[in-house]
């Protein structure tokens, strides 16, 4: 026997036939989402060893460093951090905008258009996959940031390493005869 609808009767109601939808999408979801989705971990850099001076954001804050850029190193490990996460961010997106045309295309047309349901999914899906190739975009201009620093900074860059180490001596092994 069919369970009671809200008017008290048996059976199924022609205008409560897309109620459980939402419901649906639901445990589709669920489905895709434990057997689809791989498992993914950012891993951020710590930076407990430099001196911040206690004006820097905490870690729960973001995930990127302090924008301190007194040293090149601080330009690289900044350039580097931010790469890796939009990298990462840019994977999730990706999968997630999967994720939201699969469960969305599971939603029947209200018009009852032939593939009308996936024709939907996908423009809604398309604005996230845009985000995710903007972020891989930014971890790209973040490599790149780096570069052109490295380019346009040589001279001052080499200036101090060659300041900062004597050259070698070449040293006479002995033992090689």
């Amino acid at each position: 026997m069919a369970a009671p609808t809200r008017n008290g009767t048996a059976g199924a109601d022609k205008g409560n036939k897309f109620a459980n939808a939402g419901a649906a999408a639901g445990g589709f979801v669920g489905a895709l989402g434990g057997s689809f989705v791989p498992p993914v971990n950012v891993t951020v850099n710590n930076n407990k060893g430099t001196a911040h001076g206690g004006g820097g954001r905490s870690h729960a804050e973001s995930l990127l460093p302090a924008p301190e850029f007194t040293s090149p190193a601080q330009v690289r490990n900044y350039c580097n951090t931010l790469r890796a996460a939009a990298v990462t961010l840019s994977i999730e997106v990706a999968m997630g905008a999967e994720i939201l045309k699969g469960v969305l295309a599971a939603v029947p047309d209200p018009d009852g258009r032939a593939f009308g349901s996936r024709v939907r999914a996908a423009k809604v899906a398309r604005k996230m996959q845009r985000s995710a190739d903007a972020l891989r975009d930014a971890a790209k201009n973040a490599a790149a940031c780096y570069a052109v620093f490295q380019q346009e900074y040589e001279e001052e860059i080499n200036r101090v390493r060659h300041r900062a180490r004597k050259p070698q001596q070449p040293v006479m092994n002995w033992a090689q005869q």
